[in-house]
């Protein structure tokens, strides 16, 4: 599948009063990919990536999407009744996957997250960036090619958002798995995006190819222009 997530003229709308979330909303995004929406707050970022993960449905228009995803949520959304391990291996049960996968899927996830040693944990007992650790192995463990998170670093600090960041980047290269994230920085969408997408008044304003070459810092000359290129979409 070339384009395993593509809107077609998606409206989104709330009833009562009547508020157009996402308008005419058109996207095609390619299979490995790294794709990254920004934009103001209200202007329907999430509502999109929602509508991906099904929890929400379009009031109009096409979208084409897997029928299961894997979500990175910002508030980390684990159960705290479960261990890490536990965690983990309970969204791959979800999936149908007989006792055998669902061991082989959640010790493959949790040693690319490094948090083995940290399986009989409960969340309470660990870091903001461990839980997120967890929270992405989690959604890795669904086994799709496509992989959503919702601004997964906004509530860690910057060292922490940094390596996690690093780690991300590692994963997407490991798995090839197509990754439509949410990011309120400019500064966060072009260190990780192959395309951005602008959103402004519910809808795509505009979509910019990133091609600096990776690793990226924010020191590189072309860095410092691609950011600013990303803003002025917004001015």
């Amino acid at each position: 599948m070339d384009a395993p997530v593509v809107f077609t003229h998606v409206y989104k709308t709330y009833e009562e009063p009547v508020v157009w979330v996402v308008r005419d909303f058109s996207l095609s995004i390619q299979a490995g990919e790294f794709f990254c929406l920004v934009g103001p707050s209200g202007c329907g970022k999430s509502t999109v990536l929602k509508m991906i993960a099904d929890i929400l449905p379009p009031t109009r228009g096409v979208l084409t999407k897997p029928r299961h995803v894997g979500m990175v949520f910002q508030s980390y959304a684990l159960l705290p009744w479960l261990t890490v391990e536990d965690n983990v291996a309970f969204v791959a049960r979800m999936q149908g996957f007989d006792p055998a996968k669902v061991r082989a899927v959640t010790e493959r996830y949790l040693h690319m997250v490094h948090l083995e040693e940290f399986a009989a944990k409960f969340p309470r007992e660990l870091s903001g960036g461990q839980r997120q650790r967890v929270g992405i192995a989690r959604a890795l463990a669904v086994e799709s090619n496509v992989l959503l998170l919702d601004e997964p670093f906004s509530a860690l600090d910057p060292v922490i958002s940094d390596e996690l960041r690093t780690e991300l980047l590692a994963i997407w290269k490991a798995t090839s798995k197509t990754i439509v994230m949410i990011s309120h920085h400019f500064e966060e969408a072009v260190l990780l995006a192959d395309r951005i997408g602008v959103m402004q008044n519910g809808t795509i304003k505009e979509i910019i190819s990133v091609t600096l070459p990776r690793p990226r810092t924010e020191e590189q000359a072309q860095f410092v222009m691609e950011v600013k290129k990303v803003r002025a979409c917004l001015a």
